[in-house]
């Protein structure tokens, strides 16, 4: 990866705390959302309000996720799924 940017190849905590977040919303119904408790971690907590506003949940607390939040969801859990099969 010769003169390739670092930054690409990083993930940074944030990124990972924003993907283990949609990694727990459940995506068999629409019905079911997350609430993040006030007294949480304070990186889950930024975590949510990131999602929100980036518009993939609909609240900074949790709630649903949106239509680009359940897609960002199925990407999120189908690559832990591949990364964890791969090592099972």
């Amino acid at each position: 990866m010769a003169g390739s940017d670092k930054s690409a190849t990083h993930l940074s905590e944030e990124i990972v705390q924003e993907l283990e977040l949609l990694n727990l919303f459940s995506l068999t119904s629409t019905l079911e959302g997350l609430k993040i408790h006030h007294e949480a971690d304070p990186a889950r907590i930024a975590a949510g309000v990131s999602l929100f506003a980036k518009g993939l949940t609909t609240l900074p607390d949790g709630g649903y996720l949106t239509p680009l939040g359940i897609e960002a969801a199925e990407h999120a859990q189908s690559a832990v799924q591949i990364l964890r099969a791969s090592i099972d």
